[in-house]
């Protein structure tokens, strides 16, 4: 199977090269856990690529990400200046586009249907990462939840992209994890306290990648002005 690096060495090793090509993975974890820096990761590695990139962004506007993905030693404004990347602010904009049925936005509740994302996205993307899909989910019935969910993964993949979408923690429990069922792999980002240190610490773990040897075992990372670096499993040295 093909595969896409995630900007991430250690994690590239631990999923056999990277993110399943043309599939859905799903990152979960609470707020300050580093959702968004993976998605970064990713993004700013495959434009280093020449890939076509795309950011849905439900919480921060294109400048927020930049800066952030700048602290991280990773320069995405070229790309995005350029038109490489595409960022798209939705409720930044949800002004203009209120009503408009195309994007599924309804003016009493500012829902939106999830299938109807895949709207938003531009011919040609390869590379996709939608953060926070937790905030579309909330007033969706879990009845119908397991059915938008199997849809986006249809039509991002049948669009060709290669996706992360990235849902808090309190969200994915609301609702019943289901879309850890409809993705092809998932991520979990925790942070716990490490009791004989005494201190908090960052931990991942790969519950679901198909078609992948994965360890069960969770590893410690940390986030350092040079980006995510990850702890062989078992302890070690950090690496990127």
């Amino acid at each position: 199977m093909d595969r896409l690096s995630t900007g991430i060495e250690e994690l590239d090793r631990k999923l056999s090269g990277g993110y399943p090509v043309n599939k859905v993975t799903l990152i979960t974890g609470i707020a300050g856990s580093g959702k968004t820096i993976f998605g970064i990761h990713f993004i700013y590695k495959n434009c280093l690529e020449g890939r076509k990139c795309m950011i849905i962004a439900t919480e921060e506007t294109p400048e927020d990400i930049l800066y952030q993905a700048s602290l991280l030693g990773r320069d995405l404004t070229p790309y995005y200046e350029s038109g490489q990347l595409i960022i798209e602010n939705i409720f930044e904009n949800r002004s203009e586009i209120i009503g408009q049925t195309r994007y599924g936005f309804k003016p009493e509740s500012l829902d939106i249907e999830i299938p109807n994302l895949v709207e938003l996205i531009r011919e040609g993307t390869e590379c996709l990462v939608i953060d926070n899909i937790g905030t579309f989910v909330l007033r969706v019935s879990i009845k119908r939840l397991r059915d938008q969910f199997d849809a986006l993964n249809y039509l991002v993949r049948k669009k060709g992209c290669t996706a992360l979408l990235i849902m808090d923690e309190s969200a994915h429990n609301i609702t019943h994890q289901l879309a850890e069922y409809s993705v092809y792999g998932s991520i979990r980002l925790l942070v716990r306290e490490n009791s004989y240190l005494g201190k908090m610490e960052r931990y991942l773990s790969i519950p679901k990648m198909r078609s992948t040897p994965v360890s069960p075992e969770m590893s410690i990372f940390e986030i350092t002005s040079e980006g995510i670096k990850i702890r062989e499993s078992g302890g070690g040295n950090l690496v990127e």
